[in-house]
């Protein structure tokens, strides 16, 4: 599949005429790849967890956030791919368009893959065999984490989970404790009161 492909479902769900999203292009943006988790108050709050491979940005929406605790199984439904140029995207969505609603950027930085002891890994080999695990380094979350598919199928499911590092810490909240932008300092209703 094409770089261009892979955002074609992203493009089609969106007026860019009406929504400040990026249109977006399939490009690299460093030598270190991405990562990036927004704060996405749309019909329901969740956290929309990016990672870059191949030039785009892989996603999963995860309604509570991620967690410090390796003991919590975080939902994370996986969802269409997105432009690189989303990394730094907030803003308001408008009411009607797919996604509407506000959009933060929580937290960025870089990751790498960490591969299984022995192996040498690929972000599309860890993902077609359903445990893509990545070390991050953001301004808010540092450390171990893993992306699990469970199931098979049209019942698949994701599973964000801590790794249980030196960085686990069950008694940190960052979702709760640390709601602004890592970008602006702004919250999600500092940013929601802009569209008022």
């Amino acid at each position: 599949m094409s770089d261009s492909d892979r955002l074609q479902t992203y493009r089609n769900k969106r007026d860019f005429a009406r929504t400040p999203e990026p249109s977006g292009e399939a490009l690299p943006r460093g030598e270190a790849p991405m990562f990036v988790i927004q704060k996405h108050a749309a019909s329901t709050l969740h956290y929309d967890f990016r990672l870059e491979a191949d030039g785009v940005l892989v996603s999963w929406a995860v309604p509570k956030g991620p967690s410090l605790n390796p003991s919590d199984k975080r939902l994370a439904v996986p969802t269409e791919d997105h432009p690189m140029e989303y990394v730094d995207f907030e803003g308001n969505i408008p009411q009607g368009e797919y996604g509407g609603g506000t959009v933060i950027v929580w937290d960025t930085g870089t990751y790498r893959l960490l591969p299984r002891e022995g192996e040498t890994d690929t972000f599309a080999a860890a993902y077609e065999r359903g445990r893509v695990a990545v070390w991050l380094e953001g301004r808010k979350l540092v450390g171990g984490f893993a992306l699990i598919r469970t199931g098979k199928g049209e019942k698949a499911r994701w599973l964000l989970i801590k790794m249980d590092d030196e960085s686990a810490d069950p008694g940190r909240d960052p979702v709760r404790d640390e709601p602004q932008s890592v970008l602006s300092g702004r919250t999600i209703e500092d940013v929601a009161a802009e569209a008022e």
